[in-house]
């Protein structure tokens, strides 16, 4: 199974090499896995943003605990989560439904209804948690999809998501930013690459209940 000898391959690169870049053919191919990971009821609310602005990432590193992999990766993914779902993006998640799978709206409204009703059960902060977890399934998929194409990533949640939200002018769209990853190619001095991978036991982590 060669997703095993990728997913051992892959560390928490936390010294990028800057003056490797990502193609573009494998930014898409990034971008496609993302679009591609499952979420609740198919919503998949969350925005991703792709930073490869220099200029930018200067802003973000300071508000990022002044790591390095923010400006000497190739890109920055920001996962940026809903902070409401309200009635129109459900329509809409219908009507696009629809279209693609074609399946007349009315068909559809039924559901459409019971999504609306569970979305409203939600509160606020609920709300944030549960859009929130939503952004981590896909970050999933960007982590293995790296993983395979050997391009190295970190995942950071160090950073002030109250002052990503200022710059990158996130609140008024009504996102928050949820995590951020690093994508690039690590450095030759980094020392994390040699170390070996830590993780729990099969015996200690899985529990069979036949």
């Amino acid at each position: 199974m060669q997703l095993l000898n990728s997913l051992q391959w892959r560390y928490a690169t936390k010294k990028f090499d800057a003056t490797k870049k990502v193609s573009s053919e494998n930014i898409e191919k990034l971008k496609e896995a993302i679009r591609l990971s499952p979420s609740s009821y198919g919503f998949q609310p969350y925005k991703i943003l792709v930073i490869e602005n220099e200029a930018l990432r200067e802003k973000l590193k300071p508000v990022s605990w002044g790591q390095s992999q923010i400006t000497d990766s190739s890109h920055l993914f920001v996962f940026c989560s809903f902070l409401e779902f309200p009635d129109e993006l459900v329509d809409d998640y219908v009507k696009h439904k629809s279209k693609v799978q074609g399946i007349p709206v009315e068909k559809l409204s039924g559901y459409g209804d019971f999504m609306k009703e569970k979305m409203k059960e939600k509160s606020p902060e609920i709300m944030k948690h549960w859009t929130a977890k939503q952004s981590y399934l896909a970050l999933g998929n960007l982590l293995t999809a790296c993983a395979e194409l050997q391009i190295d990533s970190c995942p950071i949640e160090g950073f002030e998501a109250a002052d990503y939200d200022e710059i990158l002018g996130l609140t008024e769209k009504g996102l928050t930013a949820t995590v951020v990853i690093a994508i690039g190619y690590r450095a030759d001095d980094d020392s994390n690459q040699d170390l070996p991978k830590v993780r729990k036991s099969k015996e200690d982590l899985f529990e069979f209940i036949g």
